[in-house]
C-alpha cells in the first residue's frame, strides 16, 4: 500500500473515532437465550458450557453462527415469546405443554434429575404417593418430571419455588423444605465452585432413587425463522454425532 493511501485510511478511521461513528458490529445468524446452569451453560465457562458449545459446533457445521445470552430462566423463556430477536431458549426438558408452543430440537445433552435431601433426614420412597406431606423444593419455571409436576399442580404434593438451584439448596439446608429437585451434575458443580455450598455439602446427599434421566433440548419459536434454525441445528447435530 502506498504511503498516501495509508494516510487517507488513517485519517478516515481517525475521523470515525473522533465523530463517535461506530463500525458495524458482527451479528450472529441466531440469538438464543439461556441461564447460568453450569456445567451445561455459563457465561464464564469454556465455550459457555457443555451444551452451549455443542449447539455452537452443530450450527457451525451447518454454516451458521450463534450468540448466546444469559438471563434468569423465566426471563430467558419469556424473551422467546416476546422478542423476535431471540429464536429459541435452552436447555429445556421435554413437556407436552411446551411442545405445543415451541419447536423442539434433537437432544443437545442429557440430565440426571434427582432429589437432594439432608443427610440426617433421608426420605425413603417408592412411588410419588409416599411423598405426601414432604415439602418439595423446585425452581421457578423449570419442568421436573411429568408425574411430579402433575401432582404438584393438583396440590397432591406440596412444593415451594425458588429462583434458582442455589437458593433451593440453601432452603433445604435451612430445613425450609425436605427435598430439592436438582440435576446431579449441576449440584456437583455448585458444591465444587460455591464456597458457601461447599461448607454445607456434608449435610446433604443425593437420594438413591433417580427421578428421571432426561434429554436436554433447544426450544425454538413456532415461526419460519424458528423452523429454519431448528433444521440447521438438527442437521449439524446429526453430522457431529448420532442422535441421543
Amino acid at each position: 500500500m502506498k504511503p498516501v493511501w495509508r494516510a487517507v485510511l488513517a485519517a478516515w478511521f481517525g475521523l470515525g473515532l473522533w465523530c463517535g461513528v461506530a463500525l458495524p458490529a458482527w451479528a450472529a445468524d441466531y440469538k438464543l437465550s439461556t441461564l447460568e446452569w453450569a456445567p451445561y451453560t455459563g457465561a464464564g465457562l469454556p465455550g459457555k458450557g457443555l451444551v452451549s458449545a455443542t449447539i455452537a459446533d452443530a450450527l457451525k457445521v451447518s454454516g451458521y453462527s450463534v450468540e448466546v445470552q444469559f438471563f434468569p430462566w423465566s426471563r430467558a423463556v419469556r424473551l422467546v415469546d416476546s422478542s423476535p430477536a431471540y429464536v429459541g431458549f435452552f436447555p429445556a426438558y421435554y413437556s407436552r405443554e411446551r411442545a405445543a408452543r415451541y419447536l423442539y430440537s434433537d437432544p443437545v445433552g442429557r440430565s440426571h434429575v434427582v432429589f437432594l435431601e439432608r443427610s440426617d433426614s433421608p426420605v425413603k420412597w417408592t412411588t410419588y404417593d409416599d411423598l405426601q406431606g414432604q415439602r418439595i423444593g423446585v425452581v421457578r419455571g423449570f419442568v421436573n418430571t411429568e408425574e411430579l409436576d402433575a401432582r404438584i399442580a393438583s396440590k397432591v404434593l406440596i412444593s415451594e419455588e425458588a429462583p434458582d438451584d442455589r437458593s433451593n439448596i440453601l432452603k433445604l439446608v435451612a430445613g425450609r423444605i425436605d427435598l430439592a429437585v436438582v440435576d446431579q451434575q449441576v449440584y456437583q458443580h455448585l458444591v465444587q465452585t460455591d464456597p458457601q455450598l461447599a461448607r454445607v455439602a456434608t449435610q446433604l446427599q443425593v437420594n438413591p432413587k433417580v427421578l428421571e434421566v432426561k434429554n436436554l433440548y433447544v426450544c425454538f419459536q413456532r415461526t419460519p425463522a424458528g423452523a429454519l434454525a431448528q433444521r440447521a441445528l438438527n442437521t449439524g447435530l446429526r453430522k457431529l454425532r448420532p442422535v441421543l
